[in-house]
């Protein structure tokens, strides 16, 4: 019998069912206005309040029954991380839970990321020993040393971005170009037409680099009428170059361990081929790269399964 999962991230409004081996997610894209990037928190959150009724509608159907809820609470398993447009998810999912007489399990946006990912890509064994991860979003560029922690895993932030995150690097070139918000697959689309490569290299200071240099090089180039395509692949190539040189890195001082790539940038196709050549990175697919509510759903089965509810 199926456990369901909510995600009411900044910018994708989601719920997904899973059986312990199977999974369906559903979800949806906020609507940004053109030109915007991104949304406060107030309107993050009406929108989720206003569309998880009909998601849920939807993927439950009529007779769908269900052993568990869960939901992401939190952007972090961390003491302080707090988002307001999660208080959707946990909300509704706690008001479900307890009509039904059901448990209802809390998990964090990050730790749901690595399980879809773990899961979509074959290897949910991952998250039975540690790894190396990155998790690659508009808010975050985290390089991670994941380790089993029960019936989910802990992160510890090992490396990253200490500014401006890839996916906010990607989106804000998007924009400029007169792309609608979020732009990655709209960059992603436009690489293959580049017809020139700006080799610009990030400085990587022991795990750590910044980005906001390179967010004043994509203005400069399109302000001097550069090619669209062309600054959508120098934006690509910045963010494929550095993380790659940061993986080898930490992958030399944690020899061994394998790399899990979670998060929306994550599904952009330049990075995947490189870095799955270069890294032997391990990729969620596609659909489950960018924001979802199987990973979610999937820590909820495992946390029921621990207690005996399965």
């Amino acid at each position: 019998m199926p456990v369901l999962g909510l995600d009411t991230s900044n910018y994708t409004t989601s719920a997904a069912l899973f059986d312990g081996q199977t999974g369906k997610n559903t979800g949806r894209l906020l609507d940004v206005r053109p030109g915007e990037l991104g949304l406060r928190q107030s309107d993050a959150l009406f929108q989720h309040v206003k569309r998880l009724p009909q998601l849920l509608e939807g993927l439950l159907g009529e007779r769908t029954e269900i052993q568990a809820v869960g939901a992401s609470t939190r952007p972090r398993a961390v003491e302080g991380s707090y988002m307001p447009c999660f208080l959707a998810g946990e909300s509704q999912g706690r008001g479900i839970a307890a009509a039904l007489g059901l448990p209802f399990y809390a998990h964090s946006h990050q730790q749901g990321h690595l399980a879809a990912a773990a899961w979509s890509a074959g290897r949910i064994d991952l998250l039975e020993t540690p790894f190396l991860a990155w998790h690659l979003s508009g808010g975050t560029t985290e390089l991670l040393l994941v380790k089993p922690d029960g019936y989910t895993v802990q992160a510890e932030i090992i490396g990253g971005t200490n500014d401006l995150s890839a996916g906010q690097l990607i989106d804000r070139t998007g924009v400029l170009l007169g792309l609608q918000f979020p732009a990655g697959k709209a960059l992603d689309a436009l690489y293959s037409q580049a017809d020139a490569c700006y080799e610009v290299r990030v400085k990587l200071n022991d795990l750590t680099f910044s980005l906001s240099g390179m967010e004043n090089r994509v203005k400069a180039l399109a302000e001097k009428g550069e090619k669209k395509a062309n600054v959508a692949r120098f934006a690509i190539d910045t963010v494929s170059d550095v993380v790659c040189r940061a993986t080898r890195e930490a992958q030399r001082r944690y020899p061994g361990l394998p790399v899990l790539f979670s998060g929306g940038v994550a599904s952009n196709s330049q990075l995947r081929t490189g870095l799955a050549h270069t890294c032997d990175a391990i990729f969620a697919q596609p659909q489950y790269s960018t924001d979802n509510a199987m990973g979610t759903a999937i820590l909820t089965w495992r946390a029921a399964r621990a207690e005996g509810i399965q």
